[in-house]
């Protein structure tokens, strides 16, 4: 204090104004310092217990590699990423997200896996959907075919799938027309809709130009095609209205105008069942005998082969071959003379030949003669006779074998022969 004393006596105003102006920032500075070891206290002493301890000391020296919250909350604070929060708070349930690394979907509940089949590609349709609709001939069990159709992605081309079935049986027998109106009818609601099936009819219409030149008769049956399929709720009842006035195609009106008159043949709107005729195993039985009979009429009066032939496989029957042989030999067993036997060996010899007459349908129709044979001969007293001479034949010209000649029941029956071998009893 002596030597300021001494100094400020000798001080000019100007540096004595100017001592004082570096005294006064001294004494802010120190201040500032101050204030700020004493705000750092505080809060080290809220966080730890300790008042007394020193900013400076190990014990309240903030470590900045320290992991706790820097917001002076911790694990049991109220927010901040990774904490509970706080006490007596309620959260709403979250759904997981499959992007958070600690996901796991084994504790998410059942896991439901869904096979995605891609939509079939319209090159790729002719080839998968043909082997279906011609193994759906064979077979006729609509129900298989809707279960297939399900395991295919048809997309936008369902309706592509009616008008190929409709395409293939055109090519084929009436008994495929048959079954495809039926297909067209069963898959309506299960599948397919009546406009998918309208679509399906509008897409032939436009190919019948084409579709003539391999089958003459196109118009006429997809004609019979749509009446059906309108009887059947397959197509929509104003289908043919759609067409009115709208229809340049000599072929696609000829086709309509079929519709249009068998529809108008039908008080009601009915299904039409037998628009295709009632083919092959659809046929009643009682229907299938005497067709077969009167082929075999008139194959005795007239002796065409070829004619018995048609007509037989015009039937589509193969597995019912059995009631034509069957019926033969009643019609042998039931003539005078042997004219009937001759055409008659000439006849299944003829179809044995040509494989019509398969080894198992002829050995059936021989044996249900061969069971009856009691009850045959109530009627025909010489049945036995007929028929041993008739089996004998047919086992020379190579229509039986000799496994059912033998077990004839005619064979080796023991009779009277004629007085020159002594009117003896022979085998």
């Amino acid at each position: 204090m002596k030597h300021d004393t001494e100094v400020n006596g000798s001080w000019t105003p100007q540096e004595k104004a100017l001592h004082e102006a570096r005294i006064k920032a001294k004494a802010k500075r120190r201040l500032r310092r101050t204030s700020s070891r004493d705000s750092t206290r505080e809060s080290l002493s809220e966080n730890t217990g300790d008042p007394g301890t020193e900013p400076t000391s190990p014990k309240g020296k903030i470590n900045t590699n320290d992991r706790k919250s820097r917001m002076g909350k911790g694990r049991g604070g109220a927010g901040g990423k990774g904490v509970w929060g706080a006490a007596g708070m309620v959260y709403e349930m979250e759904e997981p997200d499959a992007k958070d690394p600690n996901y796991d979907e084994s504790y998410q509940g059942d896991t439901v896996y869904a096979t995605v089949t891609p939509e079939l590609e319209e090159q790729d349709l002719e080839k998968t959907v043909t082997p279906i609709v011609q193994e759906y001939f064979e077979h006729g069990d609509t129900r298989e075919v809707q279960m297939l159709l399900k395991e295919l992605n048809l997309g936008q081309h369902r309706f592509e799938f009616s008008s190929l079935a409709v395409s293939l049986s055109l090519e084929g027998k009436a008994s495929h027309r048959e079954l495809t109106s039926r297909l067209l009818s069963d898959l309506v609601g299960k599948g397919l809709t009546e406009e998918d099936t309208a679509r399906a009819f509008d897409r032939i219409l436009k190919d019948l130009p084409d579709l003539i030149l391999d089958t003459p008769d196109a118009p006429q049956m997809l004609g019979q095609f749509v009446a059906r399929a309108i009887a059947d709720h397959a197509l929509p009842l104003d289908f043919l209205d759609r067409y009115k006035g709208m229809v340049d195609c000599v072929h696609a009106r000829a086709a309509l105008d079929r519709a249009a008159v068998l529809l108008s043949m039908k008080r009601e709107i009915v299904r039409l069942d037998n628009v295709w005729g009632v083919g092959g195993g659809q046929r009643p039985v009682k229907h299938l005998i005497k067709e077969m009979n009167l082929l075999l009429k008139e194959f005795l009066v007239s002796g065409d082969v070829s004619e018995a032939e048609r007509c037989l496989r015009d039937l589509e029957v193969p597995h019912f071959h059995h009631e034509l042989v069957y019926e033969a030999v009643i019609m042998v067993l039931e003539s005078k003379g042997d004219t009937a036997i001759r055409m008659m060996v000439k006849l299944l010899q003829a179809f044995w030949k040509m494989g019509l007459i398969t080894l198992d349908q002829m050995n059936r129709g021989f044996q249900r003669v061969f069971g009856e044979l009691p009850e045959i001969s109530l009627d025909v007293p010489h049945a036995h006779a007929i028929l041993e001479s008739f089996v004998e034949l047919c086992y020379q010209e190579s229509v039986i074998t000799k496994h059912l000649r033998d077990t004839c029941p005619s064979r080796g029956r023991k009779r009277f022969v004629s007085e020159g071998d002594g009117g003896q009893l022979k085998n």
